[in-house]
């Protein structure tokens, strides 16, 4: 049914253009220019394809139409991937290999710098034995993420417009950039792209179906000290980075990321600076439910409080901004999206694993934007970083996956 063979060539050389974005660059959108290589790309593609009103907008957003055809109406789907790999680890230059009929073995990815792949470490590489692997060579991530989410519907596209006994409604699909970075629907124009609903293509392992995401926000956290001579500090001195320390222990360690699993939120502190004069810590702060969050931001700000007290006012400045919220409550309206998902992977063999995801995709906030949109495995393992890889099986599954519930639609 798929062309496995086209699937992986797209996917190889998605792979070699170099579409990491940049986390530090907040004045230019996308954050790189390199990711419209791959956009323009991709636009071109498209067109060869046939589809007529493939377009790249000034952001960077690629966009086309798959015509319906058939004479009744049915819903648009939209499908959807993001261009750009994570800031994390290195995407220049990949150089993937294959390992064929995988053994359950370690797998050395780099020799000389001792870089292996064991399922000791990640045993879920136990599910693949005898399947066809694509792997780094240990020294960049391979860009599954979400490069594989790309090559999947770009063959589900070529299917569709190869086979014309092949029914299927309007389809609508979307390539975003920064989705890395958490810019990836700033400027995404939903009316423009005007599904009735949408899924990405964004998702890890095979089976994989998401429709809850956390609520999302950052807390900044600067420190005031008072720098006096260490000889002459006595009742005098207010170090920052004490301070910090100590704000940083009043929050619960119990609710910290190497604690917490499935429905677990957590305050994550992921960078801190200081000196005696000044200081400061960066958090993220994350919970599926609502209200759990919500007392989360008020705790944080309680604590910012006390130390103020204890310190005088204005030795803490916080700032907390929410980033984006659980999808959930905007795809529960339309649960028909979720039910569909999960009767197309079982029709094609694959038993679905529904559950929440620990982190964010663009499907989130462009639910909230009035477009809602789960999020389906692209097959990938090991995101962001030298131990990513993807197992071929899941790469033509999750096309199969796609083709499948575009079917189902078609004949409701």
């Amino acid at each position: 049914m798929i062309n496995e063979k086209l699937l992986i060539e797209r996917f190889l050389r998605y792979i070699k253009i170099d579409t990491q974005a940049d986390d530090t660059v907040t004045d230019i959108f996308p954050s790189t220019k390199k990711q419209l290589d791959l956009s323009n790309l991709l636009v071109q593609e498209l067109k060869d394809l046939g589809l007529k009103d493939a377009t790249i907008d000034k952001y960077g957003y690629v966009m086309a139409t798959v015509p319906s055809n058939i004479d009744k109406k049915v819903p648009t789907i939209g499908f959807l991937a993001h261009v750009d790999t994570a800031p994390d680890m290195s995407g220049k230059d990949v150089k993937p290999r294959f390992i064929e009929n995988y053994d359950g073995s370690e797998i050395i990815l780099n020799k000389d710098l001792n870089v292996t792949l064991s399922p000791k470490e990640f045993p879920e590489l136990e599910g693949y034995i005898g399947e066809t692997l694509i792997v780094t060579d240990g020294t960049t991530l391979l860009g599954a993420d979400d490069k594989a989410g790309i090559a999947e519907i770009m063959t589900a596209i070529e299917y569709m417009m190869s086979n014309p006994e092949f029914k299927h409604g309007p389809i609508r699909i979307g390539f975003t950039v920064d989705e890395e970075v958490g810019r990836g629907v700033d400027h995404f124009d939903v009316k423009k792209f005007n599904a009735d609903f949408a899924y990405t293509l964004d998702g890890g392992a095979i089976g994989e179906l998401e429709y809850e995401n956390f609520n999302a926000a950052g807390a900044k956290v600067s420190v005031q000290g008072r720098n006096i001579h260490p000889g002459y500090a006595k009742d005098k001195m207010i170090n920052a980075i004490h301070v910090a320390m100590e704000f940083n222990s009043l929050l619960p360690a119990n609710e910290r990321p190497e604690h917490t699993e499935g429905y677990d939120g957590f305050y994550h502190l992921i960078k801190i600076d200081g000196s005696v004069e000044n200081a400061s810590l960066q958090y993220i702060i994350r919970d599926h439910n609502r209200e759990k969050f919500e007392a989360q931001k008020a705790y944080i700000a309680k604590v910012a409080e006390f130390i103020n007290m204890k310190y005088g006012e204005g030795t803490i400045n916080l700032e907390v901004t929410d980033q984006y919220y659980n999808m959930r409550q905007m795809v529960e309206p339309v649960i028909h999206v979720v039910d569909t998902a999960v009767e197309a992977m079982k029709l094609v063999g694959i038993k679905p694993d529904v559950k929440p995801i620990r982190g964010g995709t663009d499907g989130a906030r462009l639910s909230y934007m009035g477009l809602p949109c789960p999020n389906l495995f692209a097959g990938g393992e090991n995101f962001h970083g030298k131990h990513e890889y993807v197992p071929v099986n899941s790469m033509v599954k999750a096309t199969e996956v796609m083709l499948k519930i575009i079917e189902l639609y078609a004949k409701k």
